[in-house]
């Protein structure tokens, strides 16, 4: 078993982190989210026709390139840093819950779309209860796969052509294929607080849905998608949160008061050890996830909640540190600072929070 990343993995890295500083710099990120759709379509189609990012980990019969969850972790990683604004994420969701269905039919048919950026897509899953377990699924579909519900906090909800439905049928719950366009759905973007990742509203009355999957093993599938996604996450995080070490790291070395950078001054010095060693640790619990989710092994369910407890955590703390370590222009609106901080609290309820995977750790390891 070995967990330092291969010489191709790393090159993978440097090639995606020069894409992400040119293409998703502070000033192109404020840009976007001040916009309806929140992405540029030329840097989503540079993403597709000349990185092939949004392919990387579907299979190759499929469109896709193959690649490991790994490799995707990899690429978050680097997202993450730069804050990159994109229907990435969402479209990953989409694609697991596709590709864990075990429906091949629905592989064939929107896989190789998602593969190569044409198919904007989101998982709609949570609903305005804002819970994650079985429970919170109360959209309802009956024979002929007509959809009725809410569905809220939607990742890049807005602008998806494909949704991938969670409803309750007859066999219980079920995954459904909607058209975002179609009839009986309706879409509302979200006033939100961290403005780099839009989410929406899709209300569903009679929407036509195609079923992906065996009807009634939807949870099943779910289950597998929200823990990769829960690790794919953290890896995002991880992204983040070095990127605010780095930054405050920086400052700490720049700013001088009384004669003498303030990194020289313990109570800096503190603070940033503190970051880097949960930084590191963070690292640490997102890899070891990525590994397990490369393997599907049994270890996946209760490591995926570890590495989002603890990365969120981390990252939220490592935000929150590097404001302070700036000081006043920390808090204000145009450092960048504060789109970390921002991430790194909607990121910590995405999922669930540290508190709920807490729980579900200790029940899924027996405590």
């Amino acid at each position: 078993m070995n967990f330092a990343f291969t010489e191709e993995q790393e090159q993978l890295r440097e090639f995606v982190r020069s894409f992400m500083d040119e293409k998703s710099s502070e000033e192109a990120v404020r840009e976007l989210m001040e916009t309806d759709k929140g992405y540029d379509d030329a840097v989503w189609s540079q993403m597709a026709e000349q990185m092939g990012l949004q392919a990387l980990a579907i299979p190759e019969e499929f469109g896709g390139q193959g690649f490991t969850f790994v490799e995707l972790g990899v690429v978050l990683e680097e997202m993450g840093r730069r804050l990159l604004c994109a229907p990435f994420f969402s479209g990953m969701l989409a694609s697991l819950a596709i590709m864990h269905s075990g429906d091949d039919d629905a592989k064939k048919a929107h896989l190789p779309g998602i593969a190569s950026g044409e198919t904007i897509a989101a998982l709609a899953y949570t609903e305005e209860n804002g819970k994650w377990d079985e429970s919170a699924v109360t959209a309802t579909a009956d024979a002929d796969g007509k959809i009725t519900g809410t569905k809220s906090f939607v990742i890049d909800g807005h602008t998806a052509k494909l949704l991938v439905v969670a409803a309750k049928s007859a066999a219980g719950v079920s995954l459904y294929a909607v058209d975002g366009e179609g009839a009986g759905v309706t879409r509302t973007a979200l006033s939100t607080m961290d403005q780099t990742r839009k989410q929406a509203k899709i209300e569903l009355d009679g929407a036509q849905g195609t079923l992906i999957g065996t009807d009634g093993a939807g949870w099943d599938t779910l289950q597998t998608v929200l823990d990769l996604g829960a690790v794919a996450l953290a890896a995002e995080q991880v992204g983040g949160a070095q990127f605010v070490l780095d930054m405050a790291v920086q400052y700490a070395k720049d700013r001088v008061q009384f004669g003498r950078p303030i990194g020289s001054f313990q109570a800096i010095k503190h603070k940033c050890a503190d970051m880097l060693l949960e930084v590191e640790s963070a690292k640490s619990a997102a890899y070891y996830g990525l590994w397990c989710a490369a393997e599907m092994n049994d270890e996946l369910p209760s490591v995926a909640s570890l590495a989002k407890a603890y990365c969120s955590e981390a990252y939220f703390h490592a935000a929150a540190e590097n404001i302070q370590i700036h000081g006043g222009i920390g808090f204000t609106w145009e450092h960048p600072a504060h789109l970390y901080f921002k991430r790194a609290k909607s990121s910590e309820l995405m999922f669930g929070d540290p508190a709920y995977h807490r729980e579900q750790l200790a029940q899924r390891i027996g405590l």
